[in-house]
């Protein structure tokens, strides 16, 4: 723990901060086109503002007393700042058509039938329901471990880790504000299965921007419960394109890989693919948002990992 309270004299700001500012900068702008129509705008820049300010106090902080436990503190305050951001992105999305029958057809023009209804009759039984929940359960702590194994034993690699998995989280958001789908949960829904079964697609339009009822899906189990109640207390119909749990999943099992932590590796690889599985099986996502978020995962990756060296690097 000595280690922690090392001198560590970091000039300016964090690559996670500066992240930060420009997903602030980005959404204050969205806040300004959509100022009229949004019914809590002014909540909204509450929080911009309280973030700031809490950043500015562990910027103060980290001068007086520079160390790399507080270091540690404002990236670890930024991730955990995430929870903020995710619930606001519906209030953005709601303010745009819905494409939720761009890519239902998507689904039934690739693979001749709903994956996300099929599934779920093919493999019936409570073993591989539980299964499947535990595995889309799980993500939050995959995520949870992984960047805390950074945090503790890879500190030197620890900011670039941060900010890629930050930056793909903030990518993630941005697409689900400006391409607004709600998922077969909330679709199916609305235009019935029957309809869904039959390769009816109607548009949406701004319906999810009032209801946000979810199709009745049965509860077998522990999982399921837990599952089916995450998505009654804290989801909303946005965010199915690209499936952020199977994007930002990919991405810390391509965090652990780079740490060269094989152990972690592997012993995080079920529960890895019961939960890309689990998108469609409990039908939080159509099969083209899963397959989109595996590939959308491997370029973000890149991408910021680029950025992070160009940018950051010598720092």
């Amino acid at each position: 723990m000595k280690n922690f309270f090392k001198e560590e004299i970091q000039k300016g700001l964090s690559s996670c901060e500066l992240l930060t500012l420009i997903y602030i900068a980005f959404t204050t702008v969205l806040i300004g086109v959509f100022w009229q129509e949004m019914d809590n705008a002014a909540t909204l820049l509450e929080t911009r503002a309280a973030v700031l300010g809490t950043m500015v106090v562990l910027y103060a902080l980290h001068c007086w007393k520079p160390c790399r436990a507080l270091w540690l503190v404002r990236s670890i305050w930024l991730l955990l700042a995430l929870s903020f951001w995710y619930p606001e992105t519906y209030q953005f999305a709601r303010q745009l058509p819905y494409l939720d029958h761009v890519f239902a057809n998507a689904d039934w023009t690739l693979f001749g039938c709903q994956p996300s209804i099929v599934f779920s009759r093919v493999v019936p039984s409570v073993f591989w329901c539980e299964a499947f929940n535990m595995g889309y359960y799980s993500y939050y702590f995959m995520m949870f471990g992984v960047m805390l194994f950074v945090f503790l034993r890879r500190f030197e690699q620890s900011e670039r880790y941060a900010f890629i998995f930050l930056g793909s989280f903030f990518l993630y958001y941005v697409i689900f504000e400006l391409m607004p789908v709600a998922g077969p949960y909330y679709y199916f829904k609305f235009i019935g299965l029957e309809a869904a079964e039959s390769g009816h697609y109607p548009p949406v339009g701004h319906y999810f921007a009032t209801h946000g009822e979810l199709i009745h899906v049965e509860v077998k189990g522990i999982f399921s419960q837990l599952v089916h109640d995450i998505q009654v207390a804290g989801e909303n119909p946005v965010g199915a394109f690209p499936s952020s749990h199977v994007g930002m999943g990919t991405v810390t099992m391509l965090i652990a890989w780079h740490t060269c932590n094989r152990w972690l590796f592997w012993c995080l690889m079920p529960l890895y693919v019961l939960l890309c599985i689990a998108t469609v099986y409990i039908m939080a996502h159509y099969l083209v948002d899963t397959l989109c978020g595996l590939l959308s995962a491997c370029l973000f990756y890149v991408l910021m990992d680029w950025i992070y060296t160009k940018c950051f690097q010598r720092r």
